[in-house]
């Protein structure tokens, strides 16, 4: 069963590389968010009340509902056009994408750790590498802050593959960052859409001290 999340997860990626509309992305999102509740709840054998609880308020709560909530007022709020404006072709995004899911396979192969969960460890990196490309291609700043969330979503699949336990100071401190760096990047965006009227990445040239 988890094999099947993570395959789907990894498909997501795949058409995130592809999605035109920012509305796609907020659904991938929350989407993301419900497997990696799945694979979370599959993956660790030994979970306390404390950390179950923790783990349903890290993906389900905080990355399937409030992030994508949030990152949709903001683009309400500022008026934010719904094309996502990327530098290179949906085509050529594919491929991209492709490309990286191929590399970290052929790189998992050559790692011989038993105690690493090979297919979470495919999946992580992909999803790292994944979100560092939506942020180098694409043009408006609302799209690095969805790209910083996918990073973090690879985070939180790579902290499964190499471990059966997640200890419950590590999810506090992932869901800190994560509340922390939305937060702030909220506000900053808020902020630049008050002053220029356009939070495309170009735009911020125009910014002095």
């Amino acid at each position: 069963m988890i094999n099947v999340l993570l395959i789907m997860f990894m498909i997501s990626l795949l058409y995130l590389s592809i999605a035109n509309r920012l509305l796609t992305y907020i659904k991938i999102l929350s989407f993301q968010g419900v497997i990696l509740f799945g694979v979370a709840f599959i993956e660790l054998n030994e979970l306390t009340t404390l950390n179950l609880v923790l783990v349903l308020l890290e993906t389900i709560i905080f990355k399937a509902i409030a992030v994508p909530v949030f990152i949709n007022y903001i683009i309400k709020r500022n008026k934010i056009t719904r094309e996502t404006e990327p530098f290179l072709p949906n085509f050529v995004s594919l491929i991209i994408v492709t490309v990286i899911i191929v590399i970290t396979i052929l790189l998992s192969n050559a790692i011989t750790d038993v105690k690493l969960e090979k297919i979470s460890f495919i999946v992580a990196l992909s999803t790292l590498f994944t979100g560092l490309f939506i942020i180098g291609t694409r043009k408006k700043v609302i799209t690095h802050v969805m790209g910083y969330l996918v990073i973090e979503n690879g985070v939180f699949i790579l902290s499964l593959a190499v471990g059966n336990e997640m200890p419950l100071l590590v999810n506090l401190g992932i869901m800190l960052d994560i509340f922390a760096s939305v937060l702030i990047l909220g506000i900053f965006i808020n902020k630049i859409g008050d002053v220029l009227k356009n939070v495309d990445v170009d735009q911020l040239r125009n910014l002095k001290d």
